[in-house]
């Protein structure tokens, strides 16, 4: 696949031999290391990825959305696996809030089969946040991106972030330029790079109608490609129509650089998408990376190693779940894969 090399390119070396080449990495927040699970279980990453190429390749569309439930995972309340903690009516949780109710029901599921998976190999060893983030880092590899380096020792979180701190924490599809360099800011993010190369992302998967129907009613986006509308007026006809798109015209189900050429054609989903190419602060990055999947791959993997160390819990901090839907002290027996079974509905989503 198209730019598995890259991550040989920067550092000289892959993710996975980590443990070979640590010397040559860069230095992890405190807590993390290259080297965590090598006497713990030293077969982690092998059993997270044979465990999870046979399911995407039955259905590469899920690579997408495990790398989004990891991204609503960290910008909330850090890398934790916070996300992937059921709730209840009387006390709703992340995935309850209103960004997160498209998230994928079958990522989850994902992770609960990964998890079973490493648990009997190292029981109660790994946490759900370490396998979230090999999870997503493996997915876009698989789908043709680089796979990011990810440093491991996270701890689950005990508790999830309420309502109000995930809404004001995911930045909103409808978002412009400035707002999103706002929310990008606030995670340490300092540059408009690492924002273009980060909204990368959207370069596979799907978006709702809801995410986008403001560019189409009451009046049309002028920015939008008149042939692009009229294909989203098809498939949203009205301002409340339930339904999905790709999010990448050109190349819908691949990790490529085509979601760039797509914001240059005016076939940008979003508004925050197509914002990208209509401020001239981030225009030429996108005009750069349109014509360099290299160079977007690179810095995607860079922003994405900054990402997945965002406001870890490390050392004493948390707990290493056994059943990534529930704190442990809620859990009454022993993991299951029919754990799945407990978690709550969900539409489908980038």
């Amino acid at each position: 696949m198209k730019g598995h090399y890259v991550i040989a390119m920067f550092l000289l070396v892959i993710v996975s031999s980590a443990g070979a080449y640590a010397d040559d990495l860069p230095t992890p927040v405190d807590g993390l290391s290259w080297t965590f699970y090598n006497d713990s279980c030293p077969t982690l990453e092998s059993i997270v990825k044979s465990t999870l190429k046979p399911l995407l390749v039955q259905n590469i569309t899920q690579a997408p959305g495990l790398l989004r439930v990891l991204f609503h995972d960290c910008f909330v309340q850090g890398c934790d696996g916070s996300v992937l903690l059921n709730g209840t009516s009387s006390d709703p949780s992340e995935q309850q809030a209103i960004p997160n109710l498209t998230l994928r029901a079958a990522a989850f599921e994902i992770i609960d089969t990964i998890k079973a998976a490493v648990e009997a190999e190292c029981s109660g060893v790994v946490s759900c946040a370490d396998i979230l983030a090999l999870s997503a880092s493996y997915a876009v590899y698989v789908a043709g991106g680089p796979e990011f380096l990810v440093p491991l020792g996270r701890r689950d979180s005990l508790t999830f972030a309420n309502q109000t701190v995930v809404l004001d924490s995911l930045p909103s599809p409808t978002s412009n330029v400035t707002v999103l360099m706002a929310a990008f800011t606030e995670k340490g993010f300092d540059n408009f790079t690492e924002l273009v190369a980060l909204s990368g992302a959207h370069t596979f998967g799907l978006g709702h109608c809801a995410s986008f129907v403001d560019r189409l009613y009451p009046t049309q986006d002028a920015t939008l490609n008149a042939t692009f509308a009229e294909e989203l007026d098809l498939t949203c006809p009205t301002n409340t129509t339930v339904n999905t798109t790709n999010l990448d015209l050109l190349t819908p189900n691949v990790f490529d650089e085509k979601y760039f050429v797509d914001l240059q054609n005016g076939e940008g989903l979003f508004t925050s998408d197509q914002d990208l190419y209509i401020d001239s602060r981030t225009q030429d990055i996108v005009d750069g990376y349109a014509v360099n999947e290299t160079s977007f791959f690179e810095q995607f993997a860079v922003s994405m190693l900054k990402m997945v160390q965002l406001d870890v819990l490390t050392g004493t901090d948390g707990e290493i779940r056994e059943n990534c839907a529930v704190p442990n002290t809620d859990t009454s027996s022993s993991y299951s894969i029919i754990d799945a079974a407990i978690r709550l509905p969900s539409s489908s989503s980038s």
